[in-house]
């Protein structure tokens, strides 16, 4: 029976789902005192499996009290928590991703273990956390947010687990960092240009970012098969994404499951998707819409060294290929589209994203309000 307080009750022993998704298994002892596992699970099976144990145990007589006093694992250190954290970490019921994984690795390595790393995290303070924070990563604010979310989400494990009393990692705003670029979106004038300056294989790319929203890795890992070709629509189904890691690029599922999205390519640009399908893309249906000259995933400097070209002739030098989706998102508010629907389109889990872009949407609306009152403004004066 379900309880309260996150245990569920069975014949022997509980169970605990903790706030990092591990299960936490406890039982009563022949002496009347409560214990629990040394270890969390990643499953409810593993830790019934546990529990069973235990109990047989106790009922064959063979049981004996953990050594009260002994505590092996008082002295595990922040690096030995952390890589056995990593080794399990699930999200979702999942395990890492491997770029996640490797970010997370790196960041440990180079910017977390060489201060605290071998401290226990028994010992960690709050002054430990603030004197490692004010040195680290000071002229790299995102990595550095990074950095310190990770260590807050190790120890918020460890102090779900009761390894810690308290998770000492709490410096207010730490964890967020305001965007070091914000460029306006691009107009349609600058976007034709651009687009006239790319090659023929790639103009269809720099049109789907932007009239899509589409990120860089959708768009590199977009296959023929992803294109449903209607009579009246054509839908961009996305799966999959590509992105680099140690052993090169990959397909890697989309950051969350609203990732995993329908887009619908607007009427203008059919004829242009038909006729990239039928020139650049191979005809099996895993080929890929957007490859490299010589097959394979295209490498963001190529698509760089020509999109670069283009932004210049825009007069658009300050627009990063990214900020194209930012443009498409915002034409899509402009166009009226509502929160949730902004959320679907942009395959985001939350609606701040979504609100961000409807408030740049009425910036813009603002701004044309007062050029039309500008355009007023010229025939008073005629």
């Amino acid at each position: 029976m379900a309880r309260h307080d996150g245990e569920s009750k069975r014949s022997f022993g509980t169970l605990r789902t903790l706030a990092s998704g591990r299960v936490q298994a406890r039982y009563t002892g022949p002496d009347m005192r409560r214990y629990k596992a040394p270890k969390t699970f990643a499953t409810e099976d593993e830790a019934k499996t546990w529990l069973r144990g235990v109990h047989r145990a106790i009922k064959d007589g063979l049981w004996t009290a953990p050594t009260v006093g002994k505590t092996p694992k008082a002295g595990l250190t922040l690096k030995e928590y952390s890589d056995d954290w990593l080794k399990h970490r699930l999200v979702r019921g999942r395990p890492l991703k491997q770029r996640t994984r490797e970010h997370y690795e790196d960041l440990l390595e180079d910017h977390i273990y060489p201060e605290l790393g071998p401290l226990p995290i028994r010992s960690i303070t709050r002054d430990d956390i603030e004197a490692w924070y004010k040195k680290t990563l000071v002229d790299h604010p995102t990595y550095r947010s990074h950095a310190y979310s990770l260590l807050r989400t190790i120890l918020g494990t460890a102090e779900d687990e009761e390894r810690i009393p308290m998770n000492p990692v709490r410096i207010r705003g730490a964890g967020s960092v305001e965007p070091a670029h914000e460029a306006p979106p691009a107009t349609l004038e600058e976007l034709a240009v651009i687009v006239s300056k790319m090659p023929a294989r790639l103009q269809l790319m720099v049109e789907l970012a932007a009239w899509c929203a589409l990120r860089f890795g959708e768009l590199t890992e977009l296959r023929r098969e992803n294109v449903v070709v209607a009579k009246d629509r054509i839908t961009l189904n996305i799966r999959l994404g590509a992105v680099r890691t140690k052993d090169g690029r990959k397909a890697e599922t989309t950051k969350s499951r609203a990732g995993v999205r329908p887009v619908t390519v607007p009427p203008h640009l059919r004829d242009a998707v038909k006729e990239h399908l039928q020139t650049h893309t191979g005809k099996k249906k895993s080929d890929l819409l957007f490859p490299a000259k010589h097959g394979g995933y295209l490498a963001p400097s190529t698509l760089y060294r020509h999109y670069y070209k283009g932004r210049s002739a825009a007069g658009r030098p300050d627009l990063h290929f990214h900020d194209l989706r930012v443009t498409g998102a915002t034409m899509a508010a402009v166009a009226g589209a509502t929160l949730k629907e902004l959320q679907a389109r942009l395959g985001h889990s939350t609606v701040a994203a979504a609100m961000r872009y409807q408030r740049v949407a009425q910036d813009r609306d603002a701004d044309l309000a007062k050029k039309l009152s500008e355009l007023v403004d010229v025939r008073t004066t005629d």
